[in-house]
């Protein structure tokens, strides 16, 4: 039997190895996740694959793909139980014809798990689905980050979304933009008395999840850096640099409607950061006036108007309905268009 010295000597003796097999075990476990992941993962969008070809044959008679589903359902669960319900069956159709390509699968989402997959098939708008599932792989969203991102309309309150295609599309500026910033993650209740300073302490407090909510790429720089000129002094509340648009993100913040005054500081702010911080390789610094309301007349007769650098958007504490954030949502486009009208005209022609 061994006694305490000997128990210290082999620990300190053997830790190495001990630790390796540990890291061997665990990776061995990962692997095998993975690997089983990904097999169920082409199983389940081969049997959609299946399932379609038959519905084509059927001549895409509705009739037909639904007796189909309910009689291969029937069929598989007597042999494999509930996991080939109809209900499911019809989840396999829809991810194949979400992802008919199977490199894409093979290539761009080889990192989902089905929980992954089947939370997106709820989604009923082709485009936004397909892009969920592509921003989650890219991404690394968790199931729960996608799940919220999916609840909060994150596709949705994009000004810009990239068209997906099988090439990798370079991102733009608007595409960091979201209307409103859904911040219900900060704590705050809608009847709560806070001042600028705690949005920006819990902001600070929540940084993870306000950096997923404010998208791909960004990274925290600062809290009140302070900025010297020969004249005065200046403190901007947040800065982050986005490193896939490679460029400096200003955030202010404000309790209220935004003003003049308020959008007439960033533009100083964004006017200054371009001078004195940019360094060889840094695209033009952007500027957020984060506020609890925006205002129509701003967005259109303010430096706003047509301005490429400086954009007022609204943040909300508290999770609205689904019906009441899609109207949010739209207003909060009509005020951006007001601030861009070229761009509104670009959204409008047609497609060639």
């Amino acid at each position: 039997m061994l006694n305490i010295d000997d128990n210290q000597e082999l620990s300190t003796m053997y830790q190495p190895i001990v630790n390796d097999v540990k890291d061997i075990i665990e990776n061995g476990r990962n692997s095998a996740y993975s690997s089983i992941n990904s097999i169920m993962i082409m199983t389940y969008w081969n049997i959609g694959r299946r399932i379609v070809e038959e519905e084509q044959q059927g001549q895409g008679r509705a009739q037909y793909g639904k007796k189909l589903i309910k009689f291969l359902s029937a069929q598989l669960q007597e042999e494999y139980g509930s996991g080939f319900s109809e209900r499911y069956l019809a989840y396999f159709r829809k991810f194949f014809l979400t992802i008919p390509n199977p490199e894409i699968l093979q290539t761009r989402l080889q990192n989902l798990s089905w929980s992954h997959i089947l939370t997106t098939l709820r989604v009923s708008d082709d485009t936004a689905r397909r892009w969920y599932l592509e921003s989650a792989s890219a991404q690394g969203w968790s199931v729960k980050q996608l799940n919220r991102n999916i609840s909060t309309q994150y596709y949705e309150r994009h000004f810009s979304v990239p068209q997906l295609t099988d090439s990798d599309v370079k991102p733009n500026k608007y595409e960091i933009l979201k209307t409103p910033v859904m911040a219900e993650f900060l704590g705050f209740k809608p009847d709560d008395g806070y001042s600028e300073s705690d949005l920006e302490a819990s902001i600070i407090s929540h940084l993870q999840d306000f950096l997923l909510e404010l998208g791909k790429g960004f990274a925290f720089v600062a809290r009140q850096q302070h900025i010297r000129t020969d004249a005065d002094d200046y403190y901007i509340d947040l800065v982050f640099y986005n490193v896939v648009l490679k460029c400096y993100v200003l955030i202010d913040l404000k309790i209220g409607k935004v003003t003049h005054q308020d959008v007439g500081q960033m533009d100083m702010y964004v006017r200054m950061y371009d001078e004195m911080k940019l360094t060889e390789g840094d695209n033009p610094t952007l500027g957020i006036v984060l506020c609890s309301e925006t205002d129509a007349d701003i967005a259109k007769y303010s430096i706003l108007k047509g301005n490429e650098q400086i954009f007022a958007t609204k943040y909300k504490l508290n999770l609205p309905t689904e019906e009441q954030l899609r109207r949010e949502i739209e207003r909060q486009k009509e005020l951006f268009y007001l601030q861009h009208p070229s761009l509104e005209e670009q959204k409008e022609e047609p497609q060639e």
